[in-house]
């Protein structure tokens, strides 16, 4: 079982559950309407509550966001070596290479959602023009981005959690043992293949000693 994978799958699936939380919600941006010095009204919106055009891009992008969240998370299931669908270990490899591409897409349009939002919401804060009830940033927008960079980091090591697929196995190498010592008596094959021992001593015949 791959720790990289589970850890991609974890931040994966955390980050698609905030998406989830973040599209949700009504807390995009707040404000309070004091009505005295006790009491004060809090106001909040989010992406259900407003036909805005930037408010459609943005709800746009969050639904795409969530979508690919919800694939990637499926095809993460299948991809894990683990789990005993999804083919052989190339395939896996393949299926959750393809997992890490739909996360880090899905983090991606969360990112630019929130970002747009959060860009409009501080434009109209700071503006003096803007005469209208002014906003601040909502805890949604912290919590799309915090799905939105769990996305990416999860994505980006499914990615590259395939190359432990494509390592070579180990080479195994069996000891013989030591070579054996040869006799010191030497072999000669002889006239019909089979082998004779000679004796390493000189022969000496009988005439040797007169």
């Amino acid at each position: 079982m791959s720790r990289a994978q589970i850890s991609a799958l974890v931040f994966g699936v955390g980050g698609f559950g905030a998406l989830v939380a973040a599209t949700a919600s009504n807390e995009w941006k707040v404000t309070t309407r004091a009505s005295s010095v006790i009491t004060a009204t809090w106001v909040y919106q989010g992406l259900w509550m407003n036909c805005a055009g930037y408010i459609q891009a943005c709800r746009g992008l969050m639904i795409a966001a969530v979508s690919l969240g919800f694939f990637g998370s499926i095809f993460a299931l299948f991809g894990m070596k683990c789990t005993k669908v999804g083919g052989s270990d190339k395939a896996k490899a393949k299926i959750a290479c393809l997992a890490g591409i739909v996360f880090i897409l899905s983090g991606l349009c969360s990112m630019t959602g929130c970002s747009l939002y959060a860009n409009k919401i501080t434009t109209e804060f700071f503006d003096p023009l803007y005469v209208e009830q002014k906003y601040e940033l909502g805890a949604a927008l912290f919590i799309g981005w915090a799905g939105a960079s769990l996305c990416i980091i999860g994505g980006v090591i499914f990615c590259f959690s395939i190359s432990d697929n494509n390592k070579p196995p180990r080479m195994g190498y069996a000891y013989n043992g030591a070579t054996s010592v040869l006799s010191s008596r030497t072999k000669y094959p002889g006239a019909e293949g089979d082998f004779k021992t000679t004796n390493p001593s000189k022969q000496f015949d009988k005439n040797a000693y007169v």
